[in-house]
């Protein structure tokens, strides 16, 4: 268990991804300057308020910390900041205290099942690069996908599609699921054809 401070958006960041961020209300102008100070760490949570309403630090939410590598401040207070994902984590409970963010007590989030073998996860990045060569346009190899590391998360960052599908994926707790998960949608944009945008 761990304390954590809490930024949620509506979007979902995976293990290992990059994210930029603009940080500019006070709450997290605060929250990033005592990560900035500490070990610069907090935990993104999926959150959609135009969906969901307010924000609520809810037990069994699950969302993925967000280490600071580049910290850029402003002249007016914001900040742009450039994060990677790292571990997943799940909402024990909140926590009070003065601070003007949300901070919870978080667990580890982890799989259940066992990892894939390489050659499984060639095969979902062979149709992730068909897609780029017949749908998008893009040559091969890019972006590069690492086949020794979990593959889906690195797929779905790459793909950027809606987050609520996004969020579906990150809480998964077996790799064989989320690579059937990507391919699925890889599949519908191949059958799609070349007018997606």
């Amino acid at each position: 268990m761990r304390r954590l401070p809490l930024f949620p958006l509506p979007v979902v960041l995976f293990p290992g991804g990059p994210m930029p961020l603009h940080v500019f209300e006070p709450r997290y102008r605060q929250m990033v300057a005592h990560c900035v100070e500490g070990d610069r760490t907090f935990g993104l949570l999926y959150h959609d308020p135009d969906l969901e309403g307010p924000f609520l630090v809810e037990p069994g939410r699950v969302g993925c910390t967000a280490e600071i590598l580049n910290y850029q401040p402003l002249p007016d207070g914001r900040s742009l900041v450039l994060v990677r994902g790292g571990e997943r984590f799940e909402v024990e409970d909140g926590i009070e205290s003065p601070n003007l963010y949300w901070e919870c007590v978080a667990t580890p989030y982890t799989d259940a099942g066992t990892p894939v073998p390489r050659s499984r996860r060639r095969r979902a990045i062979g149709l992730f690069y068909e897609v780029l060569e017949h749908v998008v346009g893009h040559p091969r190899p890019f972006p590069e996908i690492d086949e020794e590391a979990e593959t889906a998360f690195q797929l779905a960052q790459a793909i950027r599609v809606d987050p609520a599908w996004q969020q579906r994926l990150l809480e998964s707790r077996s790799e064989a699921e989320r690579l059937e998960q990507v391919e699925g949608l890889l599949r519908a944009v191949l059958e799609a054809g070349p007018d997606v945008d």
